[in-house]
């Protein structure tokens, strides 16, 4: 592996896949229900209309798709969904089913309107989709017994559950999956007042003193992200703790984040010597990825799918057909003066 997409997964602090050394306490933040579940208004106010009818009628809530970039939800929705709809969550991911039986074993021992939760389900191998195809439809379980001329197909009937899938690249799930699906949901990213109320919620939860300036400060650097934002309040909380007096004012969380060097767009070193790059060493750009890679020395993939999005979100860098362009926002960001020849 890359000693530097090493680092940027495991030790980058705007990282908004979710840490090892950060699941307890993602689960003390976890909102319980939809009421205490922050932004994503309108996908919320179409699951409360689900649920209530998939109640009323006494059926399973049909299965959900949740996708859209790490840390924004999907799993906090998952068992949301089934706390409300009262009933069992069975956790899993992609990656983790890679025998017909692992499958097998999860599905028969569900009981009725339980809920399975996928993650990465875009990483399903096609064998196990096949067999999940008839359990999504059907609740049906085929099994093939013995080889050759002499096997046979045997079906097990499964109680009525709801699959929950969660995904960060929803163009990688076949056609006939994504299809069977009832409900399919996007999560956008947050808005800086929303990161707010998540971080307020959050410092009330965990007991620390914080002013609204310095929520608001907080919220400007967290990549519209809420995960992003918990963290950040942890390692702030720990500087004030040795730094401070306890309470995280403006210039305490300021001073934090100034250490952790995130500026007040969220970009670490890391975004900034990727956009300097393009600057210095390709003239604002367009520069393809595999030329950016190797003058970054960070995998392809890893600048694709970690550092781009955001990137993009906030204006600093176009993709375009012929490659990579850094935008006239980036040139100020950065200090530097735009040429003629690098517009696009």
């Amino acid at each position: 592996m890359n000693k530097n997409k090493k680092l940027s997964e495991e030790e980058r602090v705007i990282d908004p896949h979710e840490q090892k050394s950060e699941q307890n306490f993602d689960l003390t933040l976890r909102p319980k229900n939809l009421d205490e579940f922050v932004g994503q208004k309108k996908i919320k106010d179409n699951l409360k209309i689900f649920m209530a009818a998939a109640q009323q009628r006494g059926e399973p809530i049909e299965h959900v798709l949740l996708y859209g970039p790490p840390g924004l939800g999907k799993t906090t929705l998952a068992h949301i969904i089934a706390k409300e709809m009262g009933r069992n969550i069975r956790i899993t991911s992609g990656p983790a089913l890679e025998r017909s039986g692992d499958l097998a074993a999860i599905l028969t021992n569900l009981e009725d309107g339980d809920i399975l939760f996928v993650d990465e389900i875009h990483r399903l191998n096609k064998i196990i989709e096949e067999i999940l195809y008839p359990a999504m439809e059907e609740y049906a379980l085929d099994i093939v017994i013995g080889k050759g001329p002499s096997a046979r197909t045997l079906r097990i009937d499964l109680p009525r559950f709801t699959i929950v899938g969660a995904t960060t690249k929803i163009s990688l799930i076949s056609s006939p999956l994504r299809d069977r699906f009832g409900n399919v949901y996007h999560l956008n990213f947050y808005q800086d007042d929303e990161i707010e109320h998540i971080l307020n919620r959050s410092a009330q939860i965990l007991k620390i003193n914080m002013e609204p300036s310095a929520a608001k400060q907080v919220s400007t650097r967290s990549r519209k992200t809420p995960r992003i934002a918990n963290r950040l309040l942890k390692r702030i909380r720990d500087f004030v703790q040795v730094k401070g007096d306890g309470t995280i004012n403006e210039d305490s969380a300021r001073q934090a984040l100034d250490m952790l060097d995130i500026d007040q767009y969220g970009l670490d070193e890391i975004d900034r010597r990727i956009l300097q790059i393009i600057i210095e060493k390709f003239n604002g750009g367009p520069v393809g990825l595999n030329t950016l890679s190797a003058a970054s020395g960070e995998e392809m993939a890893t600048i694709e799918d970690v550092y781009e999005p955001f990137l993009m979100q906030v204006g600093f860098l176009k993709r375009t057909p012929q490659g990579r362009v850094a935008t006239e926002l980036a040139y100020q960001h950065l200090g530097y003066t735009q040429k003629k020849s690098s517009l696009f």
